[in-house]
């Protein structure tokens, strides 16, 4: 019997010997290629690139993993002991392994021959979700194990629960509980309720099968389980695990949704800091924040759209976008799954149609009416100059089974649209510093993210023509020289080719003073002037804007704005009308972040001297003085180049409001304002339709016109198209803002003119005229004419034309 007993007592001391001498020697032969623990606590989770407006509202979120780490601090109790609960109990008193767990999982491999559990405790989790794969395999079991025990000596329990809550996923592409709490509940981890916290806790260990958005009632069962464990815990008490138990399953799929509409420039941000960052861009946890206000940015995607479909419904109706009759209501259903709004324009399918309107069904499921007044635009679309007859019930426009578009309205209410065929791109700056404060680059990016603003180089038409009338002040011409509004033909003997430029309306005016020529559009005028003061001389004086000159033709077409130009290119050149002659560059980004929040870069941009009387501080301008003293020193800010004089520009501003108050863009006088200063432009065969305006506060430009380009109608121009919509969002811009002409600058003269000649008028000159001149280029007065020359409606003899400066 003794000797029986000392067998087994060496047996025993050599089986665990024997284990001791394995574990030894696999930790020797392991531990070399373990990675450093310490490494832990620099790790950087991957977190999205968000973008944001200057008021702090998100515009966009790049990357594959939502996540948003929290500190442990943060973490509820109820959280922890959920979690806890559900995945290891005793974690507070292990040292990384539980060899109860471990047991339990060798016993379950014994029974069943496979492996069914882990055994992992919480820590040895953190080094399979950091360090290893998740293949099941024994080396890989001990590798866990050891690093387990590793990152126990290394970390705190606090840090090693705040890896594993941040690294987690939970499905729906939610790394980290507070990702989880987003995306199932709308909510921070910190507002939910026990239940719902004991939902998430319950998602590790399969996020597919506990998902309560996929299998709600197994999500239920492994909920409720884990509430027993706490309350058999003694972590809650037997009242709150029966409310918690009575809570429904409310999970619902959330996504980060924008809380503002700017696609756009959400993208150029995206390509920007993948220009700076690379791929890290997407997970580094970028916080970028732009120069664009929400308020300005809602207020541009209205105009672009209302405008495009007050355009687009001048032309009448082009039909369905398909048809489906003879379908079940459910075929119905899973068609419009397959349809996607744009630009807040609906799918809808007719159902009924009725003489009061029709009936639809939308992506929700419901049938909802259309009233008969909102369909009665819908004159068939013959041509882009011709329409149908005007319909006289709801069934002249649409057949049951029809796809249409419906657009949902203040009320709630549905109106009868359709998609537009024309695209628009509306950009607006800070003519100070050249920040976009608005930027549309069209109708839909859904339907379209080709960005027409930045990438769409069309004709600018007449609204180019300030520019070579800017040429020309600043080479001698003033507002009041008169220039032959007359015909001119050029004949080209080596092409044999004759160009005989017209006027739209194909009329002449005779000798015309350019302030008159500029708000009339006369194009023989610009023409004439660009032959005077050379094209050599006026390319090199345009670039001054930042034109490419590669961009501008070299003959004389450059005067009817033939140049192919972005608008964002085109609102940048009237930028320096707008500050008195300096160059801006533009720019979106206001400031970089990185995840704790430091500062990387914040924008020093070259801005206009401050010679502009004060004015009243807004909301903006508050958010934008608390982050510029959050941030570190900056350089001295830079002032921009002066590139034309700055009588010049106000000179150029005063013609270019008479534009507004006399000439093409009369219509803008609508918004009751006296500041507003602006050109309209239309190319040939009304393809493209343009209008740039501005005040001191603000420099917008706006084109519409056809991708392919094609005529927007007969009766189409810059004034019908561009300049309501420019009218739109300038209205809302502006709307409560004072006053805010440019200062006017020393050197300037104000002459009473005569109107015939361009001199200074005598008195009792009939319509005579206040004039603007540099006073070194003033105009000689009317006595200096012999009196034998006869200038029409003056005081000399009526039987010669001598005007200042004709040709």
């Amino acid at each position: 019997m003794m000797r029986l007993l000392k067998f087994f007592c060496w047996s025993c001391v050599a089986v665990f010997c024997g284990l001791l001498l394995s574990l030894s020697g696999a930790f020797l032969y392991l531990s070399p290629n373990l990675p450093s623990v310490e490494s832990l606590r620099s790790i950087q989770l991957q977190i999205p690139l968000r973008v944001y407006s200057s008021d702090a509202k998100l515009i966009a979120e790049f990357g594959e993993m939502r996540r948003s780490p929290v500190a442990f601090a943060d973490i509820p109790a109820d959280f922890t002991n959920a979690l806890l609960a559900a995945e290891d109990d005793n974690f507070a008193n292990h040292y990384g392994v539980d060899v109860t767990s471990l047991m339990r999982a060798a016993t379950q491999i014994l029974k069943s021959g496979q492996i069914q559990s882990g055994g992992s405790t919480i820590t040895m989790q953190v080094a399979k979700n950091f360090f290893l794969t998740s293949e099941r395999s024994f080396s890989r079991k001990i590798n866990e194990i050891l690093l387990a025990l590793q990152i126990e000596r290394e970390l705190s329990k606090s840090e090693i629960l705040e890896l594993y809550v941040n690294k987690i996923y939970l499905g729906n592409r939610a790394y980290g509980i507070e990702a989880a709490a987003q995306v199932y509940y709308g909510k921070s981890i910190r507002d939910l309720s026990l239940a719902q916290m004991a939902m998430i806790a319950g998602l590790p260990k399969a996020p597919s099968r506990f998902n309560p958005l996929v299998n709600p009632a197994r999500a239920k069962e492994r909920r409720d389980w884990i509430l027993g464990r706490m309350l058999l815990l003694g972590r809650i008490d037997q009242q709150r695990y029966a409310a918690a138990l009575a809570e429904p399953i409310d999970a619902s799929y959330h996504v980060p949704t924008p809380e503002i509409v700017a696609p756009y420039v959400a993208e150029m941000v995206r390509a920007e800091m993948v220009g700076r960052f690379g791929s890290d861009a997407y997970t580094e946890g970028f916080n970028v924040t732009t120069t664009v206000p929400s308020d300005l940015q809602d207020a541009a995607n209205r105009a672009v759209r209302e405008g495009l479909i007050a355009y687009d419904q001048r032309h009448g109706y082009r039909g369905p976008e398909s048809r489906l009759p003879g379908m079940t209501m459910d075929t119905w259903r899973r068609e419009l799954t397959k349809q996607s709004s744009l630009g807040g324009l609906e799918p809808a399918i007719v159902t009924q149609v009725e003489t009061s309107g029709i009936l639809v069904l939308t992506r929700s499921g419901k049938e909802e009416a259309v009233a008969w007044d909102s369909m009665k635009w819908a004159r068939p679309f013959l041509s882009t100059n011709s329409l149908g007859p005007r319909p006289k019930q709801p069934a002249d426009v649409a057949q049951i089974g029809d796809l249409i578009r419906v657009q949902r309205q203040a009320d709630g209410s549905l109106s009868f649209v359709q998609l537009p065929a024309a695209q628009s791109a509306l950009v607006s700056l800070d003519p100070r510093n050249g920040a976009i404060r608005a930027l549309v680059g069209g109708f839909s990016f859904e339907q379209s993210n080709y960005n027409r603003a930045a990438q769409a180089k069309r004709q600018p038409g007449s609204s180019f023509k300030p520019f070579i009338y800017s040429a020309a002040l600043d080479s001698g011409y003033t507002a009041a020289s008169l220039v032959n509004d007359a015909p001119i033909v050029f004949v080209d003997d080596y092409l044999d080719q004759v160009w005989r430029p017209k006027n739209d309306n194909n009329t002449f005016l005779g000798p015309i003073r350019l302030r008159e020529a500029l708000y009339k559009s006369r194009n023989l005028v610009s023409i004439r002037l660009l032959q005077a003061i050379g094209i050599e001389y006026t390319l090199d004086y345009v670039s001054r804007f930042g034109f490419d000159k590669q961009d501008l033709p070299r003959n004389l077409s450059l005067a009817l704005g033939t140049a192919n130009l972005a608008p964002l290119e085109v609102a940048s050149g009237w930028t320096s009308f707008a500050n008195g002659g300096y160059k801006i560059q533009p720019y979106l980004i206001e400031r970089i972040e990185d995840r704790q929040g430091q500062l990387l870069f914040a924008a020093t941009p070259a801005s206009v001297p401050n010679t502009t009387p004060a004015q009243e501080s807004t909301a903006e301008d508050g958010l934008l003085a608390t982050a510029q003293a959050a941030r570190p020193t900056l350089p001295e800010p830079v002032v921009a180049e002066r590139i034309i004089d700055e009588r010049t520009a106000y000179i150029m501003t005063s013609m270019l409001q008479d534009v507004i108050k006399r000439g093409t863009g009369r219509r803008a006088m609508a918004l009751g304002r006296s500041d507003l200063a602006g050109k309209t432009g239309t190319t040939n065969e009304s393809k493209d339709s343009w209008f740039s305006g501005y005040n001191a506060d603000y420099v917008t430009t706006v084109w519409a016109g056809f991708d392919q380009p094609e005529s927007l109608g007969r009766h189409e121009y810059g004034g019908t198209v561009a300049l309501p919509i420019w009218m739109s969002y300038m209205g809302e811009a502006l709307k409560d803002k004072p006053s805010h002409p440019p200062l006017e600058p020393s050197g300037l003269l104000t002459l009473r003119i005569d109107p015939h000649s361009g001199r200074t008028a005598l008195p009792g000159t009939p319509d005579a005229y206040f004039e603007l001149f540099k006073s070194e280029d003033s105009p000689p007065p009317m006595s200096e004419l012999d009196p034998s020359l006869g200038i029409p409606g003056s005081p000399l003899p009526a039987d010669e034309v001598a005007p200042l400066d004709l040709f």
